[in-house]
């Protein structure tokens, strides 16, 4: 919008000229939303970051603590690794995912512990096998 607003004129008046003509010729059309209604907010209180907390959870990205984060991680390890094509690629995920718990334990970053210890290669190496028997 690039027009001023005339000298005289109500500015509240105007702003609605500027809507009205806006309407006219089908700028609010297709809008995202269009004919919904307006989202409820769960919290009822005041959230400064609310936009950040909406924006993160619409991209599917969420902040843990670091000691939770691995914890996940290592969690989605063992299911990586019990699903590995191949015993080597089980041993290289365990390995990895060992290192991370290791250093963690080592030099714990602030926050909840971590809860967890390095896994037992041979023995997930084992529960792999186990699985592929049964197939």
């Amino acid at each position: 919008m690039t027009e001023r607003k005339p000298p005289g004129v109500d500015f509240e008046s105007w702003v609605d000229k500027q809507i009205r003509d806006a309407e006219t010729r089908g700028e609010f059309d297709r809008l995202p939303g269009a004919g919904e209604p307006l989202p409820r907010e769960i919290e009822s209180t005041y959230d400064e970051l609310w936009w950040v907390k909406r924006k993160m959870a619409r991209e599917g990205f969420s902040v843990l603590p670091p000691a939770l984060a691995l914890r996940k991680e290592a969690e989605d390890a063992l299911e990586a690794a019990l699903a590995a094509p191949s015993e080597r690629i089980v041993r290289k995920i365990i390995d990895e995912v060992n290192a991370k718990i290791r250093d963690m334990m080592f030099k714990p970053p602030p926050g909840p512990p971590l809860g967890k210890k390095p896994y037992d290669v041979e023995d997930v190496v084992r529960q792999w096998r186990e699985r592929r028997a049964d197939r």
